[in-house]
């Protein structure tokens, strides 16, 4: 499909078909916009997240570059 067809598909009609899923993705997309400014953790209190996702991380590179499943935890 060519970048003309895709943009006229995307402003056509076929795009409002379903109200109640516009709505939703309109009302996902405040949500967004309305968080996107907002800092909900210090940058104190993220350390301990960021160094958490770092070992994560390494932890997944390991693992994938090993070819291993790590066992799963319940």
């Amino acid at each position: 499909m060519s970048n003309s067809q895709t943009s006229s598909h995307r402003d056509g009609p076929e795009r409002r078909r379903n109200p109640r899923l516009r709505e939703l993705v309109e009302e996902m997309l405040a949500s967004i916009r309305a968080a996107a400014n907002v800092e909900l953790r210090t940058p104190e209190e993220r350390g301990p997240f960021e160094a958490d996702m770092v070992r994560v991380m390494q932890t997944v590179r390991t693992h994938a570059v090993r070819g291993e499943t790590p066992a799963r935890r319940d």
